[in-house]
């Protein structure tokens, strides 16, 4: 007995040592730590946002966080919170002490140590006073912050100032700014489904976004509808109701909105995805923000709404964005012809920018493509096609190259499509989703980086409050296309920017590509685009409207005129280096006539004078190679030869640029009947009845004599007399 009760003195002594210990332990870590009634305050942003420069953005531009009081909201919206966040939060002291021991026996149990058990009260601390790292020392002071917390605000008070500080994904602080968002309707307006959407979201608001994860967002606000529905805040008929409602399916924007942080924070949520709204707190942020660039961009002005993006095609940075609908996935229209259909038939060999095309009317299995305007064009080269955005040659190459190899390209590019999407449509932008501005500026972006396609990005790194660096952007290549192909597209749409579509660009003084697109219905234009690059920048242009009403716009028209004042604020004091030489192409000399004539591709003859001949650039390894020798050696078709009341009349085929000689031969003679320029019949009268000739005629090219063809010989017998113009 007395061993026992020296073993049990024993541990209640090392109890009581420990528990001094913890004490003590507990005092020193949450030292010095108190609570600020100014950070309860919602503030604009718990995040700091820099540009370029380092200088701060003002956080004013994310908009306004209007902060509400309890007595602003439907009761089901606090309601909502509690059932999930904190049922007991009426009748604890800001610690719920046997939710602590619960989920600590759960976490040991499991080794898992996940389960949470943070009041309200806790979580508001969180959100304002704290970093998010996950460590037993800011627990502590958390607990010390909580108590203390509410030995001096009321429950209605600690609940409304939380509501209105939670982090709701997407840049939305407080409810009245989610509901705004998500909704677009006042938080006093919510219904009991919207009140438990957005509950739902407080616990990892990028996880459950029903605009990134539907399913698990509708999941998550059921089970918040089921625990008020079992506490008595909902009644059997409200939560039928309520489990049935849809969820949103976009976004409801404001065009007071900045598309440019809104973009910041999307990526702060894809880089940390289980983020919590005290994980933002105090973070730096270092964007590729330039703010002049910015300005200049929502300056724009358009009739619709419009998207207006820049980026750096060296640093992969996003410069500016500014839009007033976001930047939704819209269809792309013509845009999509140099990523799908242009780009990867180069890159086959399928073609070079000369490569004739037939612009025809033409069906393909009842799917018959038409032109903007109705008519077709005949031949035309692959350069003038794209240039012009001809949409029957764009078709017709996407038939030769194949709809899964142009998208197997795509996918590369990270232009992801549906399923359905596999038609000769994809060629004309036909497709279910589209994509985004963002997603189109970087797939242009590759063709002035060589082929390598890297995604942009509007964050340069992140620091803790500390200054410790949490991540830093780092460009991840993968090629798509060669540097033979790039030079070639781009010289394609330089010449788009300079005569075809984009051409309100060409009196820009550098080199610039561009691409332009319209897309619509039968009732009229629902997207205009023009996407251009240099060496250094490319600068996305899009309008439409957010809800798909036609507008009055072409891509060539206003988002022409957007870009080029866009481009000439970005080169105000510096002008972009010129594309690099690629030694994989060459510029070759066709032959004319074989081009025009026959719709063929042929090196011109070295001696062919230089009207006869068409520049164009080939890769060196796909260049043509049949040459033309019809210079150098001068060949001509069979003439036609006749005879008729004494007389010979020959006719020549017509060959420009040849000189011609032509003899005769009877009985061992040989006499040149002509010498000269190219007639279309050529006479000779000086002959003896009854005998017979052979006229030899030699094509002929400034000295250079060509094959000769001997004709049929012939026999002059007179028959009958006929006037002196008989053969005309």
């Amino acid at each position: 007995m007395k061993r026992a009760v020296k073993i049990l003195s024993v541990l209640l002594a090392i109890g009581a040592a420990l528990m001094l210990a913890a004490i003590c332990y507990y005092f020193a870590v949450t030292a010095g730590t108190g609570l600020k009634e100014e950070k309860l305050n919602l503030s604009a942003s718990a995040v700091h946002i820099f540009d370029g420069k380092g200088r701060e953005v003002n956080a004013a531009s994310l908009g306004a966080r209007e902060t509400l009081s309890l007595s602003d909201l439907p009761e089901t919206l606090p309601n909502a919170f509690l059932a999930v966040e904190d049922k007991d939060f009426y009748r604890h002291k800001g610690i719920n002490y046997k939710r602590v021991v619960k989920a600590a026996l759960k976490n040991i149990a499991t080794f898992s140590f996940r389960e949470g058990a943070s009041t309200i009260s806790q979580q508001l601390i969180k959100n304002t006073h704290l970093s998010g790292e996950k460590t037993i020392n800011r627990k502590l002071r958390e607990v010390k912050l909580a108590r203390e917390l509410e030995r001096n605000y009321s429950k209605e008070e600690i609940l409304q100032l939380y509501l209105n500080s939670i982090y709701f994904g997407h840049d939305s602080f407080g409810v009245s700014h989610a509901a705004q968002f998500y909704f677009g309707k006042s938080a006093k307006d919510l219904t009991p489904a919207e009140c438990a959407m957005l509950a739902a979201l407080a616990k990892s608001p990028n996880r459950y976004s029903p605009f990134k994860n539907a399913e698990k967002c509708l999941s998550r606000r059921n089970f918040v509808l089921g625990l008020m529905r079992e506490q008595g805040y909902l009644s059997d008929r409200e939560y039928t109701e309520a489990v049935n409602s849809p969820l949103p399916e976009q976004p409801s924007q404001t065009k007071e909105k900045s598309a440019y942080l809104s973009r910041v924070y999307e990526e702060l949520s894809e880089l940390f995805p289980d983020a919590e709204s005290g994980d933002f707190r105090n973070l730096k942020v270092y964007t590729f923000l330039d703010s002049d660039l910015q300005k200049q961009a929502e300056e724009t002005q358009a009739e619709s709404d419009y998207a207006v993006l820049v980026r750096d095609n060296r640093t992969h940075g996003i410069k500016a964005l500014a839009a007033t609908a976001g930047t939704p996935a819209r269809l792309p229209a013509s845009t999509i012809k140099p990523l799908a259909v242009y780009a990867p038939a180069l890159e086959e060999k399928i073609i070079s920018p000369a490569t004739p095309l037939l612009d025809e009317e033409i069906n393909f299995g009842g799917y018959s493509p038409k032109n903007y305007g109705g008519g077709y064009e005949g031949y035309m080269s692959a350069r003038t096609a794209l240039s012009k955005s001809v949409n029957v040659p764009a078709v017709k190459l996407m038939n030769t190259l194949g709809c899964e190899k142009s998208i197997s390209y795509l996918n590369r590019m990270e232009l992801y499509t549906q399923e359905g999407d596999c038609s000769l449509a994809l060629a004309l932008g036909g497709m279910k989703r589209g994509y985004t501005l963002l997603q189109l500026a970087d797939g242009y972006a590759q063709f002035a980086n060589g082929g390598n396609f890297t995604r942009s990005s509007a964050i340069a790194r992140i620091e803790s409050e500390s200054g410790k660096e949490l991540y830093r952007f780092r460009e991840e290549k993968r090629p798509v296309f060669s540097e033979e192909t790039c030079y070639l597209l781009n010289d394609m749409l330089q010449t788009a920017a300079t005569e075809g579509t984009a051409k309100k660009l060409r009196n820009l003084p550098f080199p610039i590509c561009a691409k332009t697109g319209t897309g619509g219905t039968d009732k009229g234009n629902t997207d205009a685009y023009t996407v251009s690059y240099t060496s250094e920048d490319t600068v996305a242009v899009w309008l439409g409207n957010a809800d798909n009403t036609p507008i009055n716009v072409t891509g060539g028209g206003a988002p022409a005129n957007i870009a080029y004042r866009i481009n000439q604020a970005l080169y105000a004091s510096h002008a972009p280096q010129p594309f690099p030489a690629c030694e994989g192409v060459e510029e070759y000399a066709i032959d004319k006539e074989d081009y025009e004539r026959n719709h063929l591709l042929t090196l011109a003859d070295p001696a062919a004078p230089p009207i006869c001949t068409l520049k164009e650039l080939f890769r060196k390894d796909a260049a043509p190679q049949t040459v033309c020798t019809r210079f150098s050696k001068p060949a001509i078709e069979m003439p036609r030869i006749s005879v008729k009341n004494g007389a010979v009349c020959i006719e020549l085929c017509q060959t420009e640029y040849y000189d011609y000689i032509v003899k005769r031969e009877n009985k061992g003679k040989t006499t040149v009947i002509y010498k000269g320029k190219y007639q279309n019949k050529i006479y000779d009268n000086s002959l003896i009845q009854g005998e017979q000739y052979v006229y030899t005629v030699i094509p002929l090219y400034k000295e250079t004599e060509g094959t000769a063809v001997t004709l049929p010989s012939v026999r002059v017998e007179i028959t009958q007399s006929e006037p002196d113009d008989w053969w005309n």
